[in-house]
């Protein structure tokens, strides 16, 4: 697998899926062309511009680069019965977004939660939007709906000013109706609206957060009952009529070509069509049982070559540098030159710390209805990129993406692995060949083994530290997984960090904060190995090195919560500490293990974190997040890790994928920050990075012995 190229550095490097060559190029007939885009003119001129698309020219791969709109009308509309839609092209894949979003709107409309609905991720209805990742959503759409619903507050305030000829002073907006505070009338907001066309231009005129009443209360789940009980649809849930069903022939190997084919079996079968483009092999059946016996009736014989195995990787990752080197904030942070030459230090650490391919493990797998009716494609599928989506679909059909429309049901999960539209583009290519409406969801080893992972990497530091615990020197240097929360906020003057891309032997892309759980694992662990270096207490250790005042008050609140200096660990217990920062966000956690030393085991036993993210929009909700990612954070750091050899995954299913099970729930306690005096930011992300290390730690502190590799224990502890 050749190495991803960086083409925009707007994103992050390791947002390897994002700079990566289609999946899928299709040898389509010339006939099908014309049968999608009728005149040969548009034809030739369509594939100019394709392929400019794909020689780096023209616009960016996934839409990228296009702009929003800032008309009112594109983001709201109030209907004569007082009903509010609002429009955004992000999607809730479980984070919750639906009822933050509302509730900014409903605090800057003043109107009921329950006169709202969201319409989300429709590339046919929605404002283009780049994706629900990066832990945007909270700074960016929610500022942005904020902005917009405070507008259409003002203009309906000057509606009504205009209808009663009265000083809009005296006017206020509240509960979905404008009331004129000296004559106490009111008018509803659809009955100002009927008629009329909201077209004022976006402007910012919001609510300071300390003003808040909605906003920054904890309103329950929008639509709850309807996940709970099972009447919300996912993807795999959609019925189209006339709907066949799908199934994708797969290599026998990454990287491995089709040698030979006999479809003659699967042809038989009644009602069974066969297609095949290319390197693509798939049917399509009346139901899914059917397509599944098609596909595994065909006979194919692959080409395949000697890959390595993850018993190589990391010598592997190191000796494949690409020597690339990028850092989250800069190209690399070279010494301070206020000094000359370093202060001499009493002791020196070096150290090296890896971490596994982990998968994203999301409960819905990759799944998407496709149906072509005349030049028109519309895909239903779970993607946390809709525009994204229907930018690969128009580049493999090779059609405008004016003739794609993208739907996106709020999806089961995504943890940054939904990027990308496999199965949109496959469902798409057997619809196109049966002519009929296709459903494809991908099995739970297809999941496993063809999305694509979290990057593994190699992370090697040497620092110096004093006597009296002043760290004096620092240099890091992450190999393959990326450079997000790769720069110190330890107060250190002579500091180089740097990241050097890799070729990486699988297919690896976005996940949960990035490489920040990668840096923040390995800085973490070695400012901790430094702290036990110099025989001072790790926490006391952080807070003599640390000036950045947010981090510091993560740090204070986890441990004053948590009890840290007033209690001692049992025997075969220890505590942990950690640190992180990441997309404006700020975490401390900390964390009792037990370890039975006979077995092996490990035991989480409490976890307590403190979050900081600005001003919060719904406490219950973070919460929620700061508790999913501890959970989720547990099985990378303990036990999850992809196993690969020679281009086959050996436990591409939950029987051999370990991910954390309610057994091994620990006592959990969230501590908020809530900073109405700092702007929003997101926390998808940054609750995951602390608890990795926070979990070493404690593990040394259990048992002297210290693990520079993750997963930590993926059978059992070697004491």
């Amino acid at each position: 697998m050749k190495a991803p190229l960086l083409l925009d550095s707007s994103f992050e490097a390791e947002r390897y899926e994002l700079h990566a060559a289609p999946v899928y190029h299709f040898d389509l007939a010339r006939r099908d062309f014309f049968k999608v885009l009728g005149s040969g003119v548009v034809v030739l001129l369509l594939i100019e511009e394709v392929a400019a698309q794909e020689s780096g020219g023209g616009r960016r791969r996934g839409g990228f680069g296009q702009r929003r709109p800032q008309e009112l009308g594109a983001w709201l509309h109030i209907g004569e019965d007082g009903q509010v839609t609002v429009f955004t092209g992000k999607v809730e894949v479980g984070q919750n977004i639906r009822t933050s979003l509302t509730q900014v709107v409903a605090e800057e409309l003043r109107v009921p939660i329950s006169s709202i609905r969201l319409t989300m991720a429709d590339t046919e209805l929605t404002p283009y939007d780049a994706g629900t990742f990066g832990s945007r959503t909270t700074p960016d759409m929610a500022a942005q709906l904020r902005k917009v619903s405070a507008t259409a507050r003002e203009v309906l305030i000057d509606l009504a000013a205009a209808l009663w000829q009265a000083d809009r002073k005296s006017l206020a907006a509240t509960s979905g109706k404008i009331v004129h505070s000296e004559t106490k009338q009111s008018v509803g907001f659809g009955e100002l609206t009927s008629g009329r066309k909201l077209t004022k231009t976006v402007a910012d005129n919001t609510t300071p957060a300390v003003e808040w009443k909605v906003a920054g209360t904890p309103v329950p789940k929008i639509d709850g009952r309807d996940f709970v009980t099972g009447k919300h649809k996912y993807t795999p849930d959609v019925q189209v009529p006339g709907m066949q069903h799908g199934k994708v022939l797969r290599p026998a190997a990454f990287g491995a070509t089709l040698a030979s084919l006999d479809a003659k079996p699967a042809e038989a079968m009644p009602g069974v069509t066969v297609v095949r483009d290319g390197e693509f092999v798939g049917v399509t059946a009346p139901n899914e049982h059917l397509a599944a016996q098609a596909i595994a009736a065909i006979r194919a014989e692959w080409k395949t070559a000697p890959q390595i195995s993850d018993s190589e990787l990391f010598d592997h990752l190191k000796g494949k540098s690409a020597d690339v080197q990028r850092s989250g904030d800069s190209i690399a942070q070279k010494p301070d030159s206020s000094e000359d030459k370093p202060p001499a230090a009493e002791h020196k650490l070096q150290q090296t710390y890896t971490v596994a391919y982990v998968a994203h493990a999301p409960l819905e797998p990759r799944a998407a209805v496709a149906e072509w009716k005349e030049d028109q494609l519309t895909v239903w599928t779970g993607t946390q990129r809709p525009f994204g989506v229907r930018s690969e679909l128009a580049q493999a059909f090779r059609i405008p993406e004016e003739r794609v429309r993208v739907i996106v049901p709020d999806t089961g999960s995504g943890y940054g692995g939904k990027h990308t539209g496999e199965a949109a583009v496959e469902a798409a290519r057997l619809a196109r060949a049966a002519q009929k409406p296709v459903k494809l969801v991908w099995t739970r080893e297809e999941e496993f083994t063809w999305a694509y992972f979290r990057p593994a990497g190699v992370i090697e530091i040497t620092s110096s530290v004093e006597d009296d615990g002043t760290i004096t020197a620092w240099e890091f240097h992450n190999y393959n997984s990326g450079g997000s929360g790769i720069r110190a906020l330890y107060h250190i003057p002579n500091q180089k960090t740097e990241f050097h891309q890799a070729h990486s032997p699988l297919r690896q892309g976005s996940y949960r904060a990035l490489a920040s759980t990668a840096n923040h694992f390995a800085r973490e662990s070695h400012i901790d190995e430094l702290a036990r270096l110099v025989k001072l207490d790790p926490l006391g250790f952080r807070l003599k090195n640390l000036q950045d005042a947010r981090l510091r008050a993560v740090l204070e609140a986890a441990a004053k919560t948590f009890g840290w200096g007033k209690n001692k660990p049992s025997p075969d217990h220890g505590f942990g500490v950690a640190g992180g920062f990441e997309k404006g966000a700020y975490v401390a956690t900390c964390a009792e293990v037990a370890v039975d030393r006979v077995g092996g085991t490990v035991k989480v036993v409490r976890v307590v974190q403190a979050f900081e993210c600005g001003a919060v929009l719904n406490p219950d909700h973070l919460k929620n997040q700061n508790e999913g990612a501890i959970l989720m954070g547990m099985g990378g750091a303990l036990f999850e890790a992809v196993r690969f050899d020679n281009g086959k995954i050996l436990n591409p299913r939950f029987s051999r994928y370990r991910v954390p099970r309610f057994s091994d729930s620990p006592e959990i306690e969230v501590v908020l920050l809530d900073r109405k005096d700092l702007p929003s930011t997101g926390a998808g992300e940054t609750p995951i990075v602390g608890i990795a290390p926070a979990l070493g730690n404690a593990i040394c502190d259990a048992t002297g012995v210290r693990l520079r590799s993750l997963p930590m224990a993926p059978k059992a502890l070697k004491i």
